[in-house]
């Protein structure tokens, strides 16, 4: 059988080969003349899959190695009698290490001591869990809206989005919910931007459409915000580069794409595809990809406080502020050329390990922050005191 995977999925080809021809293409350039008479469509968020895309063609298999499924029919998907898999919770620790990262990066900047200032977290999912844990680690509070969890749960846990927004600081996981009572189309709009203290900060990580990009732009205009990190936006790649140019950070869309996430979305549809056909899964990631590395890196930690020691190893392991240069950088550019330059971010992105990867040995550290540390994902590997 045929093959068509995104260009950007690692080990993609290698992994599906056996399975049958896998032909390879960038992602906005699949289209249904491409999916001739091909069987497995294996795509991230850039392809929507649809009816537009699929009607005429012989896909059996539709796999997506993102947690978003938003550019998916899945309606039309079991109506055709077609299979299909998600990589929910593949780059969740991703994602999180990217928000804990902005968190401490923002502090820095702004000179702000995270330790007793509340996080407001929009969708309680695995992101949501994971960053909840994280903030906690830093010694923030944590205030939860998740409606369909709070309905599901009847737990008192989850607040209200007007409490929420209250918070020192707002990070939105939710997926995009395009209609009904939970709809998240433009959940963050003129009037919820308004309840925002102008001392507060806006992360978004979930999709463009969750956060009304020129109403947030009205906002830091007229300094209703400290300050925003946004790695999603609305019509993406043409985006507005006024808002872009002038939030915190900058990021194009790549929050979950470390290397280690990218991966974990490669053997889950890899698999997924496998039971689909019955067929007996071969191919497996290279060892090395989920091992830490052998170097350990040596790190004194004398009267360092929390805050600053995770904002020396964040920023160390991962370069949150190259992103951000490398997403300015398109400013330079014709605007006519920016969608393109945005798209050729993400195709070309570094290989961005996860903290758990890199070895620390921790000299002259307290064991309150060597559990502060290791609550945060960091690997520790030795300590002396």
């Amino acid at each position: 059988m045929k093959i068509v995977i995104d260009e950007n999925i690692p080990f993609g080809e290698e992994a599906f080969s056996h399975l049958g021809e896998v032909t390879v293409l960038p992602g906005r350039q699949i289209n249904s003349e491409s999916l001739r008479d091909v069987t497995v469509l294996i795509v991230r968020s850039v392809t929507p899959v649809n009816t537009e895309l699929l009607a005429g063609t012989d896909i059996r298999f539709v796999g997506t190695a993102t947690s978003g499924i938003d550019h998916i029919d899945q309606a039309y998907l079991t109506q055709r009698n077609i299979g299909f898999a998600d990589a929910a919770g593949s780059n969740a620790n991703s994602v999180a290490e990217y928000v804990l990262t902005a968190l401490v990066t923002v502090a820095s900047r702004f000179k702000i001591s995270l330790g007793g200032k509340s996080l407001g977290i929009v969708g309680v999912g695995r992101i949501g869990r994971l960053v909840a844990k994280k903030a906690q680690a830093l010694g923030m509070t944590v205030i939860l809206h998740d409606p369909p969890l709070a309905r599901e749960t009847g737990d008192t846990c989850y607040q209200s989005l007007d409490e929420v927004l209250q918070a020192d600081c707002v990070t939105l996981h939710v997926p995009l919910i395009k209609e009904g009572i939970d709809t998240t189309i433009h959940l963050i709009g003129e009037e919820q931007l308004a309840h925002m203290s102008p001392s507060s900060v806006l992360i978004n990580t979930s999709r463009g459409e969750v956060v009304d990009n020129l109403a947030l732009l009205k906002s830091i205009k007229q300094n209703e915000l400290r300050g925003a990190v946004l790695d999603v936006w609305e019509g993406e790649p043409s985006i507005n580069w006024e808002l872009a140019n002038r939030v915190t950070i900058a990021t194009p869309h790549i929050a979950g794409y470390s290397f280690d996430g990218k991966v974990n979305g490669t053997i889950m549809i890899y698999q997924a595809a496998c039971r689909y056909f019955g067929v007996a899964p071969i191919w497996q990631a290279p060892v090395d990809y989920s091992q830490p590395s052998d170097s350990v890196n040596t790190i004194d930690v004398h009267d360092q406080d929390l805050q600053a020691l995770v904002f020396q190893l964040a920023t160390w392991l991962y370069d949150l502020q190259g992103d951000d240069a490398r997403m300015r950088s398109l400013l330079t550019l014709a605007s006519s050329e920016r969608p393109a330059g945005f798209d050729q971010l993400r195709k070309g992105y570094p290989i961005r390990r996860e903290f758990f990867v890199s070895a620390l040995d921790l000299q002259r550290a307290s064991t309150a922050i060597i559990s502060k540390l290791a609550d945060l994902g960091f690997l520790i590997y030795q300590v002396e005191k």
